[in-house]
């Protein structure tokens, strides 16, 4: 039975009992922040367990993408070297919310594994946790399995239900015995059963576990009843795939059948010409094009933090396996339409997206090809004396070469050394120290603070009539004082200026009493609750506990705030057309513009830019209200506001809704969404790897860049003598004339140099038995030299050319020598190398014909008088 049927054969199964199939969760966790990635068929339901959800239905079924590649959950070090861990994996699983309980779980799990799935019953064993004396009996008394092949298991991790046969959640909440089964593959398989010294063998493999969420633990460590149970099952599809097509590792199912033909060719096609098609190698590449693919699926794209880190150490590792089977070119993405090909049809998603992420993978490919040369030449120096690799040079391959550290420490574990980790540590911690001390006197400028928190203001007003100082400070010294003419840090209790955060630039304005005025140029937070405000002291002085009225540039936030809200739309207006793989991935919102860098893999086209300011200015013209409301983190995840992905949010956050965006935002906003005024796209483009960047602009801002394109249209329109609306049609008319006079052009430089060519043919003289020809041309370019050559190459049969010409200060050079020369050692690349070199230049070329430049034309006389020497040296 294929992996795809028994996929299928799961899910009908419990369709039949009354399941819902719910379709498989993201493996990115998009409502869960303590989860780096999906691992478990379960964390979809979490909330309903929990109680904070309820669902239509009682009872679920689902097929999960998974992935333990990072965090508590990590297989990335064993994938290729064992007969089942993996990077990505799917899990097969049924849940009861308060519905059926132990005996049907335990029931289905049996009638499914022997009736439709045909497995021996004698072959089958089940664990039970050892004080669940009602599980023991189900499958004593009710299923019929024999005492000797139910196992009980114990406290075996140091405590009570501190068992492999007991689940929790965590320290406290729900939890619950366990009831594993087992598959026996035979005494000819090393291993003995569960609980067992020699459970670790590979005779007996766990494929199902059943949960049975029965308790509720309180601090005290009492365990109440639940008084609605629910069941959490879950079974690996490629475990169960291997039993049931009788072998004994996963790599040898009908999937990765199909993944490692597909990466052996692709391997062997890349450089290594035919590889050992049994390498672990090839189970590492084939293992990882699935965890890398659905990863970047899912919305993650490489970078060097979070997830994005993990997929990218997860795809170098493939990288790094394939260059090591002897691949010198980029291979690892074209395994791709091999995934999509065997799970396209059970995850849409993927066939959706294929172009997108073979697109990602050939991005990151082709970078981290350019790397890898020099740091495995510098990894394998380190290595020749078999001592492992020193911690300073594991970091000089990390910091200055781009060789992560965990695949120096993978080609460490394949030669039995190791790496200096902690040494590495050490400077690596040396580095992050020297980053915040320069961060930190950069934008901090040396300041700290201990003392009374700022209370903001600012979403309701732009003037706080009595602020007073709390603390001064110049040149990142605290002051008690300032005085006209400084300019310095001044910290209120009270303030309606809103501190530089979440991309949005911190405000200016004006501080002021009867006797001073400072006007603020910004205002930067020292500490989450004490804002700075930065300014210069224009009349009076200060003192700490002096009163100010603060005052906000109401112009200025104006253009903020429109920028901003249009940021919000935009981001959701981007996801909409270009696809829910759009992730921010930072921004900066000024007065002037707004800059919005994303998750996306090629350039924005004209066409979706265009509708990307459709749908915003549609947004506007809407007129709809903005409203923010502070709740708890987990309310405004229920309530579908966007988060990002690696940011830390509090136990409560401000959520803002503004037109049909809902998103995280501790920003100000515009009150409606008709106050943005206009919105326009400026610029597109690359940032980095994967990463996009548009730059916007809104309100009279918007206004004043339409004006004056509209304004340079008509100049351009006026010199073309036609009006703005046909000037582009008269551009493209000009550069088709153009392009003709280039050709004419040349057509006339070829006439020119056949001219030529006789009259030069005339000048060459003998040398050792060969003709030289080495003279200066007036009006050639470099085309046209090349031209020459070739003919006077033909003409004189047997002979050295070189040929040169003078435009301003820039010298062209060409050189010939006819295969009869060239068979005696005399080669145009050197020739012309050494004339190039007396110019100023530097060239070089095949050995019949090659081309150089120089900047020295007052040279150019000796340097070509002094090819007859070169020539006769060599002849």
């Amino acid at each position: 039975m294929k992996a795809a049927d028994i996929r299928a054969t799961f899910l009908k199964f419990f369709e039949s009992k009354g399941h819902a199939v719910v379709a498989s969760s993201p493996v990115v966790p998009g409502d869960d922040p303590t989860l780096l990635f999906t691992n478990a068929g379960m964390n979809q339901f979490k909330d309903v367990f929990l109680g904070f959800d309820k669902r239509p239905y009682q009872r679920a079924t689902t097929s999960q993408k998974c992935i333990r590649a990072g965090g508590k959950h990590n297989d990335l070090d064993n994938v290729g070297y064992t007969a089942r861990h993996h990077t990505f994996f799917e899990m097969l699983g049924n849940f009861s919310f308060g519905d059926y309980f132990k005996k049907d779980a335990i029931a289905f799990a049996w009638e499914l594994l022997t009736v439709h799935f045909k497995l021996p019953a004698d072959k089958l064993w089940a664990t039970v946790y050892a004080e669940d004396d009602e599980a023991y009996d189900i499958w004593l008394k009710d299923i019929g399995l024999p005492a000797e092949r139910i196992v009980r298991i114990g406290d075996n991790k140091g405590g009570r239900y501190q068992s492999d046969n007991f689940w929790m959640m965590g320290d406290t909440g729900p939890c619950g015995p366990c009831s594993e089964i087992f598959y026996d593959h035979g005494p000819d398989v090393a291993g003995g059963p569960p609980g067992s010294a020699e459970q670790d063998g590979d005779r007996y493999i766990e494929i199902w576990n059943n949960v049975f969420m029965q308790f509720n633990r309180t601090e005290d460590g009492v365990m109440h009843k639940l008084p609605k149970p629910s069941v959490d099952t879950g079974m690996g599809l490629e475990r169960l795939a291997a039993v049931l097509q009788h072998v004994h590792s996963n790599y040898e199912i009908d999937l990765f059948v199909a993944l490692l033909a597909a990466a052996k060719k692709a391997v062997d096609e890349a450089g290594a010409g035919d590889c050992d098609k049994d390498s672990p190698s090839l189970k590492v590449i084939a293992d990882h094009i699935r965890a890398c693919s659905f990863t970047i699926c899912d919305g993650v794209i490489p970078g060097n933090a979070g997830r994005g880190y993990v997929l990218r150490r997860i795809a170098r590792r493939a990288i790094r396996h394939g260059y090591k089977l002897g691949a010198r070119a980029p291979f690892f993405h074209k395994l791709v339409a091999a995934l999509v090909e065997q799970m396209g049809e059970a995850y849409p998603e993927l066939r959706a997206a294929e172009k997108r992420v073979t697109e990602v993978l050939l991005q990151e490919e082709t970078g981290f090809f350019r790397t890898i040369a020099n740091g495995m030449e510098i990894l394998e120096a380190a290595l020749a004396g078999g001592q492992g690799v020193d911690g300073d040079t594991a970091f000089k391959l990390h910091d200055t070469y781009g060789f992560p550290v965990d695949l120096t420490g993978d080609v460490c574990r394949e030669r039995g050394v190791a790496v200096d980790e902690a040494r590495f540590n050490e400077l690596l911690e040396e580095q992050k120290t020297r980053a915040r001390q320069a961060g930190k006197f950069k934008m901090a400028q040396g300041l700290s603070y201990e003392g009374v928190a700022t209370a903001f203001h600012g979403y309701e007003h732009l003037v706080c009539e009595t602020s007073r100082i709390t603390a001064l400070y110049v040149d990142g010294v605290a002051v008690q004082q300032v005085a006209a003419g400084d300019d310095a840090v001044i910290v209120l209790d009270h303030t309606p200026f809103y501190a530089e955060s979440g991309g949005q630039v911190g405000d200016r304005g004006e501080l002021r009493n009867a006797a001073s005025r400072v006007a603020v140029h910004d205002t930067l937070k020292i500490q989450a609750d004490v804002f700075g405000h930065h300014g210069s002291v224009l009349e009076g002085g200060l003192r700490v506990g002096d009163q100010l009225v603060a005052r906000v540039d109401a112009e200025s936030r104006s253009h903020t705030v429109r920028n901003h809200s249009a940021t919000h739309l935009m981001h959701k207006a981007l996801r909409e057309v270009l696809g829910a793989h759009v992730q921010q991935k930072g921004s900066l919102v000024s007065p002037e513009r707004t800059r919005f860098d994303f998750a996306h893999g090629q350039a924005l086209t004209a066409e979706q830019i265009a509708e990307v300011e459709r749908l915003v200015n549609a947004e506007i013209l809407a007129n709809a209200s903005t409203a923010a409301e502070v709740m708890e983190l987990e309310a405004a995840q229920k309530s579908g506001a966007m988060m990002l992905f690696g940011e830390k949010y509090g136990e409560t956050v401000r959520v803002l809704s503004i037109g049909s965006s809902k998103e995280l935002c501790g920003g100000t906003h515009v009150g409606r969404t008709g106050d943005i005024g206009l919105f326009k796209i400026v610029a597109e483009g690359a940032v980095a790897a994967g990463i996009r960047r548009v730059e916007a602009v809104t309100g009279t801002n918007a206004l004043a860049y339409l004006q004056t394109l509209e304004t340079r249209l008509g100049q351009i329109a006026s010199s073309l003598k036609v009006a703005p609306a046909d000037a582009a049609t008269r551009v493209e008319g000009l550069l088709e004339h153009i392009k003709q006079l280039d050709k004419d052009m040349a057509q006339l430089k070829g006439k020119l140099a056949s001219a030529q060519g006789d009259a030069l043919a005339d000048q060459a003289i003998d040398v050792g038995g060969l003709k030289l020809l080495a003279v200066a041309v007036e009006g050639a370019d470099a085309a046209t030299l090349r031209g020459l050559l070739d003919k006077l190459r033909d003409k004189l049969k047997s002979a050295v050319l070189v040929l040169a010409s003078v435009d301003g200060e820039k010298v062209s050079l060409g050189a010939a020598v006819t295969a009869d020369w060239v068979a005696k050692g005399l080669k145009a690349g050197e020739l012309v190398s050494f004339v190039a070199a007396q110019v100023g230049g530097k060239g070089g070329g095949k050995p019949d014909m090659a081309m150089a430049g120089g900047s020295n034309p007052a040279a150019l006389p000796a340097a070509l008088a002094s090819v007859q020497g070169w020539v006769a040296q060599r002849t």
